[in-house]
C-alpha cells in the first residue's frame, strides 16, 4: 500500500515533527506543500493532509495542492497541529475531499507552540507541544488506520 503525506509546517516545526516521526517508523512518502504544485498522486493508495491551523484551517498552500492534485475517490486522513482547541479546523480540507469523491478516514490534532500575533507578546501557547506523548499517539493513529485500511481492503 503507496501512502503520501502532503505537509505544511513553518513556524515551529509544530506539524513536521508528526509527520517525520511517522516516516520514520512506517514506508510513506512525504511532499512539502511548497513543492507540490503538480504532484501526481495518481498512484498513492492512502493520502494524508498535515498542516498547521491558520486563520482556523489548513494553511493555504494544503487547501491549493489538495485542490489541484487531490485525484478524484482517494481515501484520505487529516493530522493537524493548533494553538487552541477549537472544532471546525478541517472543514475547508473536508469540503474538498468530498467534492472531489473521497474518503476521510480519520483526523489526528494535538497542540502545538504557537506565537502568533499577540501571542508572541506572552511568550506564546502550548509551549513545549507537540511533546513526546502528543508525537507517539500520532504514530499510533498513523499505524491504526492504516492497519484498518489494509484489512478492509483485502
Amino acid at each position: 500500500m503507496e501512502t503520501a503525506i502532503i505537509y505544511y509546517s513553518k513556524h515551529h516545526q509544530n506539524t513536521k515533527k508528526l509527520v517525520d516521526a511517522i516516516a520514520r517508523q512506517e514506508d510513506v512518502t512525504l511532499f512539502p506543500a511548497s513543492t507540490a504544485a503538480a504532484l501526481d498522486l495518481s498512484n498513492f493508495d492512502l493520502i494524508g493532509f498535515a498542516s498547521g491551523i491558520y486563520y482556523q484551517k489548513f494553511h493555504k498552500n494544503i487547501l491549493t495542492c489538495a485542490q489541484k492534485n487531490l485525484p478524484p475517490n482517494k481515501d484520505v486522513f487529516l493530522l493537524y497541529t493548533y494553538g487552541a482547541k477549537r472544532d471546525a479546523y478541517t472543514h475547508a480540507i473536508q469540503q474538498i475531499v468530498a467534492a472531489k469523491g473521497g474518503r476521510i478516514l480519520g483526523s489526528y490534532g494535538c497542540l502545538g507552540f504557537d506565537t502568533f500575533g499577540p501571542l508572541s507578546l506572552i511568550g506564546g501557547i502550548a509551549k513545549e507541544r507537540p511533546n513526546e506523548e502528543d508525537i507517539a499517539k500520532a504514530v499510533q493513529f498513523f499505524q491504526s488506520l492504516r492497519n484498518d485500511y489494509a484489512k478492509s481492503s483485502r
